[in-house]
This record gives structure tokens, C-alpha cells and sequence, in this order.
């Protein structure tokens, strides 16, 4: 059947609202007011408004916003107010910790004049400055599939239909996509996009690159007591209660009015199926060191968000026929550093330059080296490249050799400029690592007190996520029989614990175990299309406006 789609034409089209697309939309917009230059921009976001989807820690680093919007700190309504005033960092074991001296810390690694805040709020802020520069902001419609030329160039997108019932038929009220047609794509979509991870394989971007690496980042926001409320205080630990073997830790932000953005991250090349990276989180709420900081809080939100982690080895080529990627769309997080939104807004910057030059110069749908040329002498690769190492080594040599290891690494990239064992390899993607089930240890997870520790289906409702439910799955198995044949009777069900949200369950009352999707309750993680051992799971948008409505994330 042929859809006849409304067709809606423009200089550049962004895809996402995340700080990648924003700033790339809002520079475009600068720069043809610097030029007295004609550039009309659209930019799409799949969340039901601008910050709806955006979850991070977030210690911010202001270089981004320094360049892109130079007067933000007297902006009264720009919602980043709160600068670090201590900054902790704790090696933990079950019943204590130790607190590292910040003289042994590279100085790339101190949070003194950061900020402290929700990226969610600071989004929606960003999402009105672009709006009064003249972009035109599309919330809860996704991007579903890219529109190219006859050369094969990427020309625009379109966006999903409405109204499609869960047999793939219209509904009553369907409302086929429109098409966004542009000079230039941006894909600003995010950790594993849908859009980015087909232009990725489709133009051969990640060759001669590491692969990617990732993490799971679980956050909740807590309100809690003025005895321990501490305006502007970072901490973060690592150790238990993961094993030496498995990388990952914890965050704890004070901000705002009370509140405290408590978060855990798992790194998602860990090898047993039975750990659940939820679980971990609710167990290390049971660390003395949370009793002060927990008694008499109450929880507030919660959400979840796959992270990039490979760093500079692993950043695709950026530039494609027709577009580019920015963001971690392409992956800019300093793993150490435990951030990426200052990269994210300085490369989109950068790729809003040299589109901008490009449309000046008569130019469309062709590739911009320039970008893909720039970006490693830029802020972005210095930022990136002393650190590149410290991912491998904490991969190879664990968390308490690895992590000294890669420190001495830093000091020498600090100081000296060099490193004495150059540049290392990730040595594999995350899902192949999974062990068999029988090769691994069972993990016992403390019962769930409903008091400190929560289970799924209560954090769930916290992320105010909502999808229709008479629309298609968007959670697709490639090969249903082998879901049972591997991801469950090798595997024992991963999904199960992975999924940060109860999508996934296998129920094993009848004479053989069935696969249950729960798409409904799914926060947009991504995890499942990361760490699925067999890549068997896809994750596609579903319906414009479904999802989490994170509010102050």
C-alpha cells in the first residue's frame, strides 16, 4: 500500500532533544543572524516534550554552554544554578569505604566549578532559547526511517504513523508520518538510536574502530532532610557491591530544593547472566553510608538510560552522505570524568559550523569531512584522548587493578603527554561476554523493603512511562525460537534481570517456558538492544509521546 505523506522541506533537520540537538539548532540559528544568511531548521524529538526522555547524573562541565550561550549564569530562567562545593570519592567495601585524597586524582578528574543539576531541566531551557531563535521544535514524534536520494544519500526522515493498531492495520484516526526533507540530517538521537545504528552499519562508519562499549545508568531522585542536605556536594564510589570483575559505581548529587539524584551504573560487558544491575542498586542503598543521607527521605523519581563508554578509540566515522552524528549518538563520555553532555553540546556546535558553511557554500546532501576532520583536535578529542585507556584497563585488570593502573596512565597523559602503552583495544563487544548460566555463580539479592529499596513496577511508576497499547510492539525478536533455545536454556533469561523496568519475563508455569514482552512499562534504555547475547532483540520507536516523562531528571 502506497502512503501518500505531507512533505515538509528545510535547511537542516535534527533529530532529538537531547543537549547534542539542541545546541546544534541553536547554533545553526546564531550563526545565520551573524551572517544575515537564511536557515530554516526543524528538530523532532519522540518524547512527549523536550526533556521527557533526557535522564543523566548530571555534574555538568559548563565548556559547552559557555560557548554556545556565554551570558547562561545571568539567565534567570536557565535552571542550572547549583556549582560543586565538596567533592568526594569513595573505594567501598560491604560495611565501609575509603575516601581517596583529591591529591592523588589526575586534574582532569576534580568537579570544583562544574555545576550540579537536572540535563532534563536544563533541556526543556534549551528547547526555549531555540524556539525564540526561530526553530521549529516537533516533540512525541519519533524518527522512524531516513528518506534518501537516488545515490543513496541521506535527503530527510519520516516520522512514525499514528494510529496503527497492534496487527500492524490502521486504526480509526491513523495519521500516516510526514517527510522532513533537509540539505543536512543531524542524528542527535542518543545512546544506540535507532537512525544512528543503521547509518552506522549501513556506511560502514565504524570501520577500523573499536567497538562500542556501554553502561546502564539507574538514577532515583530523592528529597531529603536539612541535616544532610549539602548544596553542591558530588560523590562517587566504586567497589562493592560489585565484584572486582564487574566495573560500575555510584553517584550522589545535592541540588535544588533538597534534592538528591542518587544513581548507579553497571558496566554492560559484565559476564554473569544472573546479575541484575537493578538489584545492585537497590543493594547498595543498604551501605552504612547511605543510613544519614536515607532516613526521612523520600523518593521522588526514577529512570534509566544506557550509557557510551568507549571513548576515543570507539567513536564512529561522523559524517555520512547527507548528515552526521553528534552527541552519544556517536559516544563522547569521559568514562573517568563520568560525563558527556559538555561533549555532546560541543559537537554539535562543531557540526553546526560546518553545516552552516556548507549551505553558505551551495552545498547539500554530500559528506562533511570537514566535521569528521575536526573533531579530534578539537576540545572534545583533548578531553577523550588521555583517558582512552582507562576503560580497557578496567575491563581487563578489574576494578582495583585497572583503575590504578589507568590512574598512573592519566598522570603520564597529563603531564608528559604520552603513555607508556599507547593506545589499547576494548577486546570485544559487551553481549559476547555473557558466560553460560551453568558456568556462572547464582547471585542472591536482599528482600526489597519498600522503604529504601523498591521493586520495578513502583520505580516504574515513578518514570511516569506510558505507551498506548493497542499499537506494535516495538521490542522485535528477530528469531522468536531462539530466544527460548539460547537467551533462556543457555542463558537462563538475562532480559529478566538486564531490563531496568519489567519488560521482560519469562513465565514457566505451562509445560514450556514463553517469552513475555511487557512493552509498556519500557523506559527507552536501550539496554536489551545492547546486551541480548544473540542481538536478537531490536529496539524500533514506538508511538510519538510514549515512553518516560521524566520530570527533573
Amino acid at each position: 500500500m502506497t502512503i501518500e505523506r505531507e512533505r515538509m522541506d528545510y535547511d537542516v533537520v535534527v533529530v532529538g532533544a537531547g543537549p547534542a540537538g539542541l545546541s546544534t539548532a541553536i547554533r545553526l540559528k546564531q550563526l545565520a543572524a551573524e551572517r544575515d544568511q537564511e536557515l530554516s531548521v526543524v528538530l523532532v524529538e519522540k518524547g512527549s516534550e523536550v526533556g521527557a526522555h533526557i535522564l543523566s547524573g548530571a555534574v555538568i562541565d559548563p565548556i559547552g554552554l559557555d560557548k554556545l550561550l556565554p551570558e547562561w549564569r545571568t539567565d534567570e530562567e536557565c535552571p542550572l544554578k547549583t556549582e560543586v562545593t565538596r567533592d568526594v570519592f569513595r573505594f567501598l567495601g560491604p560495611s565501609g569505604g575509603v575516601t581517596l585524597p583529591g591529591i592523588f586524582m589526575p586534574r582532569r578528574m576534580a568537579n570544583h566549578r562544574n555545576f550540579v543539576g537536572s540535563l532534563g531541566s536544563l533541556c526543556r531551557w534549551l528547547g526555549t532559547v531555540a524556539e525564540g531563535l526561530g526553530v521549529e521544535i516537533y516533540p512525541g514524534f519519533p524518527a522512524a526511517e531516513l528518506k534518501r536520494d537516488e545515490n543513496g544519500a541521506v535527503i530527510g526522515i519520516v516520522t512514525g504513523d499514528f494510529g496503527v493498531g497492534r496487527d500492524g492495520e490502521p486504526k480509526d484516526g491513523y495519521t500516516p508520518g510526514m517527510e522532513l526533507v533537509g540539505k543536512y540530517v543531524v542524528l542527535a538521537e542518543g545512546v544506540r538510536g535507532s537512525l544512528s545504528k543503521s547509518v552506522i552499519e549501513e556506511f560502514g562508519l565504524a570501520e577500523g574502530r573499536e567497538p562500542q562499549k556501554y553502561g546502564i545508568g539507574l538514577k532515583e531522585l530523592w528529597r531529603v532532610k536539612d541535616e544532610v542536605f549539602e548544596p553542591g556536594l558530588v560523590v562517587h564510589t566504586m567497589g562493592w557491591p560489585l565484584g572486582n570483575s564487574t566495573g560500575g559505581g555510584s553517584f550522589l548529587y545535592h541540588y535544588g530544593d533538597n534534592t538528591m539524584a542518587l544513581g548507579f551504573v553497571v558496566h554492560l560487558n559484565y559476564s554473569n547472566p544472573h546479575l541484575d544491575p537493578y538489584r545492585e542498586f537497590q543493594r547498595f542503598k543498604l551501605h552504612p553510608m547511605m543510613a544519614d543521607m536515607l532516613e526521612g527521605a523520600t523518593r521522588e523519581g526514577y529512570g534509566a538510560r544506557a550509557i557510551n563508554e568507549g571513548g576515543y578509540q570507539s567513536v564512529p566515522k561522523l559524517a555520512f552522505p547527507g548528515g552526521c552524528l553528534v552527541g552519544c549518538a556517536a559516544g563522547f563520555v569521559n568514562v573517568p570524568r563520568i560525563k558527556g553532555n559538555h561533549n555532546a553540546m560541543l559537537t554539535g556546535i562543531m557540526a553546526a559550523d560546518h553545516i552552516a558553511d556548507a549551505i553558505r557554500d551551495g552545498r547539500a546532501h554530500d559528506t562533511l569531512d570537514g566535521y569528521e576532520d575536526a573533531w579530534r583536535g578539537s576540545d572534545v578529542g583533548r578531553d577523550l584522548y588521555p583517558v582512552r585507556n582507562v576503560k580497557p584497563l578496567w575491563s581487563r585488570l578489574g576494578t582495583v587493578g585497572g583503575v590504578a593502573v589507568a590512574g598512573f596512565d592519566m598522570w603520564t597523559n597529563e603531564l608528559g603527554r604520552f603513555s607508556l602503552i599507547g593506545t589499547l583495544g576494548h577486546g570485544g563487544t559487551d553481549h559476547g561476554k555473557l558466560k553460560a548460566a551453568d558456568k556462572a555463580k547464582p547471585i542472591e539479592y536482599p528482600r526489597l523493603d519498600g522503604s529504601i529499596t523498591f521493586d520495578r513496577a513502583s520505580s516504574v511508576y515513578l518514570s511516569n512511562t506510558n505507551h498506548e497499547e493497542d499499537q506494535p510492539v516495538h521490542l522485535k525478536l528477530k528469531e522468536p525460537e531462539l530466544q527460548k533455545v539460547s537467551e533462556f536454556d543457555v542463558y537462563a533469561g538475562p532480559s529478566a534481570r538486564y531490563c531496568p523496568a519489567g519488560v521482560y519475563e519469562w513465565d514457566t508455569d505451562g509445560d514450556e517456558a514463553r517469552f513475555v514482552i511487557n512493552a509498556q512499562n519500557c523506559v527507552h534504555c536501550k539496554t536489551c538492544d545492547i546486551k541480548d547475547p544473540n542481538q536478537n532483540l531490536v529496539w524500533v520507536p514506538p508511538e510519538g509521546g510514549g515512553g518516560p516523562n521524566y520530570i527533573g531528571m
